[in-house]
Parts: C-alpha cells; sequence; structure tokens
C-alpha cells in the first residue's frame, strides 16, 4: 500500500524508517522523469537501466549518472 508522505517508498513498511523511505522516494521521483538529454539539447532522455539512458528524439544511447542526468 502506498501512501501520501512516502508515496512509492510506502512499499517497504515500517521496518525500513522514514529517513531511508524519504531518501528512496526523492530519489526515484527525478528518476522516473523524461531529462534533457544533454547530446542534441533538443529531445528528452529516458533511462532504460542503471546508468544507460536513450533519448527519445535524436535516437541516441549514451551512459551517464545512475539515477538522474545532472
Amino acid at each position: 500500500m502506498k501512501t501520501k508522505k512516502v508515496k512509492s517508498a510506502g512499499r517497504f513498511g515500517a521496518k525500513h524508517g522514514s529517513y531511508v523511505r524519504s531518501k528512496i522516494t526523492a530519489i526515484e521521483g527525478k528518476q522516473r522523469k523524461k531529462q534533457l538529454c544533454p547530446l542534441c539539447k533538443k529531445g528528452r532522455a529516458e533511462r532504460t537501466s542503471k546508468g544507460i539512458w536513450e533519448c527519445n528524439k535524436c535516437g541516441k544511447k549514451f551512459a551517464a549518472h545512475a539515477y538522474y542526468l545532472k
């Protein structure tokens, strides 16, 4: 069950503590957003797997940070 405060981290329940669940919520919120492609500067890059990103506009795959582009 997901809750309003911890959103998707509600799947962990109470055993991990509120601090850890809030940190996970912050990371997952950034990671699931479409982010600006650093190569073409126009398209949106989506995370396909850990550290692998793909641009919707130019279609290029590239390696970058694991959770979100900086």
